[in-house]
């Protein structure tokens, strides 16, 4: 049986909570977390706390919150937990002073199937360019981001219809048994690192933004429901709703995708008592719930309800 490690957690949002759970239950000590400093949000700008921070104090966990990851305080108090191993999920990009302070090394758990998929948002490109399979890695952190040697993988299948709340889900519990056997392989010295792939025309997956989160109408009808379904429940796809000369920023969350004969001009919506239609050049978009600005996210038929003009078409870009 191999000995206990000695570690430091490194993580901010909901998707390390559950990954830093299962080393905390383990056998290892976990010996601290260090993640973001608390941010102001909301209208008020009170200041919040991270996922990781919310679960390191309802455990009474050691936290580290460094604004520079090369303060010399911070190094100095990252020295004095004395880690075998720092394991990090969904944080910042260390400094070398930093990742090879532990003797056993920095492992970094991406969801993803690297050397595909580098970079912030992992889980919503692989759906938003169709992909059918991804996983979570475990690799060495180096110098650069995501290019480390590999030292565990394990592949999940994206369903047809997934949206990435629910891949998120499905790779949080998949990376829990990644990071827990790359504990154990560091711990038993059996683990073979192995150099990332090379020669791959690699596809990335850089941060989201109001560009690369926008629906594009003159699109595929599959290229646009990969979108919404990739970037549902958030941060969300969205459009301009053109209604009475009025552009309306609307988030679409759901919608199917009926391939065929175009029933109007690309764009445009239609309202009956139920549906929301949006011609497409090949076929038609079921918007199936949405959101305007300053109200709560509706089903169609809530939405429909409420409308006044039924039969209208209205413009969207």
């Amino acid at each position: 049986m191999s000995s206990s490690l000695r570690i430091v957690f490194m993580g901010t949002p909901e998707f390390a909570v559950g990954i830093a759970k299962a080393i905390f239950e383990s056998k290892h000590e976990l010996r601290g977390i260090v993640t973001v400093p608390d941010k102001p949000a909301g209208r008020g700008q009170r200041l919040h706390e991270s996922a990781v921070k919310q679960f390191a104090n309802s455990n009474k966990i050691p936290v580290l919150q460094p604004d520079k990851l090369r303060d010399e305080t911070f190094i100095k108090q990252l020295s004095a937990w004395q880690a075998d191993v720092f394991v990090v999920v969904a944080f910042r990009m260390l400094p070398e002073v930093v990742w090879k302070m532990p003797a056993k090394g920095t492992f970094n758990l991406h969801a993803s199937l690297l050397p595909q998929y580098r970079g912030a948002a992992p889980i919503n490109w692989a759906i938003i360019n169709g992909e059918t399979v991804t996983g979570v890695t475990s690799f060495f952190i180096d110098e650069h981001i995501d290019t480390g040697a590999m030292l565990l993988y394990r592949k999940v299948t994206i369903e047809p219809t997934e949206h990435a709340g629910q891949l998120h889900d499905k790779l949080q519990i998949l990376g829990i048994s990644v990071v827990l056997d790359t504990l154990e392989g560091i711990a038993n010295e059996t683990l073979v690192p192995q150099k990332q792939p090379a020669g791959e025309i690699l596809k990335n997956a850089p941060k989201l933004n109001r560009d690369n989160t926008k629906i594009d109408l003159s699109a595929s009808g599959n290229n646009i429901y990969n979108l919404i379904r990739g970037l549902s429940p958030y941060p969300g796809a969205w459009l301009f709703w053109n209604e009475n000369e009025e552009l309306l920023i609307v988030k679409i969350f759901e919608a199917e995708f009926v391939n065929g004969v175009s029933q109007g001009e690309i764009g445009s919506v239609v309202i009956s008592k139920k549906t929301i239609e949006i011609s497409l050049a090949d076929g038609t978009l079921f918007i199936q719930s949405l959101q305007f600005p300053g109200k709560r996210k509706m089903s169609a038929k809530e939405f429909c309800n409420g409308f006044i003009n039924v039969g209208q078409r209205i413009m969207a870009n």
